[in-house]
C-alpha cells in the first residue's frame, strides 16, 4: 500500500501530490469496473462505479487546484509505485455480475480503506500542514462512507437473482 512513504519526512507538497495519485487511481479503478460491467449488461452496479468515477475525478481536481496554487508546475516527488489500491476498489471484490447492493459494498469497503490509510498515516506524519491536509481527507473519507450507507438503505440487499445464473458453463476444448 505504501512501504515507500516515509510519512515523517512529507511535505506538503508532497502529500498533496501523494493524494492526487490515490484519488487518481481510484478513479481509473472505478471506470475499469465500470467499462467491464457495462460490457456484461450490469447496468446499475456500471452506473454506481461511473458515479464514483465522477467523485474521485472532482476530488483529485480540488486537490490539483490547490497544488498548483501553492507549488505552480514544480516537480513531484511521489510516484504510483509508491502506493497501491490506497483507495482504489480491489479487484478481487467485484464480479462480473454485480448487483448494486454489491458495487456500493465494494464502495464502502474502498472508503473505508481510504480513511484507514489517512487515520494511520496521521500518526508518523511531522508536518503540522500535512497533519492539517490528511485530517481534512480522512474526514471527507467519513462523509463519503456517510454517503454510500445513505445509498444503501435505498437498495434492497438482494437484487432477487444469482449471479451464478448469468454464468457461462465452461466450453470444451
Amino acid at each position: 500500500m505504501s512501504a515507500d512513504i516515509d510519512f515523517a519526512a512529507l511535505s506538503i507538497k508532497d502529500a498533496l501530490d501523494l493524494a492526487i495519485l490515490i484519488e487518481e487511481e481510484a478513479r481509473d479503478r472505478y471506470q475499469e469496473l465500470a467499462d467491464n460491467l457495462d460490457s456484461h449488461n450490469t447496468g446499475d452496479a456500471a452506473q454506481f462505479f461511473r458515479f464514483m468515477v465522477g467523485c474521485e475525478a472532482k476530488h483529485g481536481e480540488e486537490l490539483a487546484a490547490k497544488r498548483r496554487e501553492l507549488f505552480g508546475s514544480e516537480p513531484t516527488a511521489v510516484d504510483r509505485s509508491m502506493l497501491w489500491d490506497v483507495e482504489a476498489p480491489g479487484f478481487e471484490t467485484t464480479r462480473t455480475f454485480m448487483t448494486l447492493h454489491e458495487a456500493l459494498q465494494v464502495a464502502m469497503a474502498a472508503e473505508t480503506k481510504a480513511f484507514e490509510f489517512f487515520d494511520g498515516a496521521l500518526s508518523e506524519v511531522g508536518d503540522s500542514e500535512v497533519r492539517e491536509l490528511f485530517t481534512e481527507l480522512r474526514q471527507e473519507e467519513v462523509e463519503h462512507m456517510d454517503m454510500v450507507r445513505e445509498q444503501m438503505k435505498k437498495v434492497p440487499p438482494a437484487d432477487g437473482f444469482d449471479p451464478e445464473d448469468f454464468a457461462d458453463e465452461p466450453v470444451a476444448q
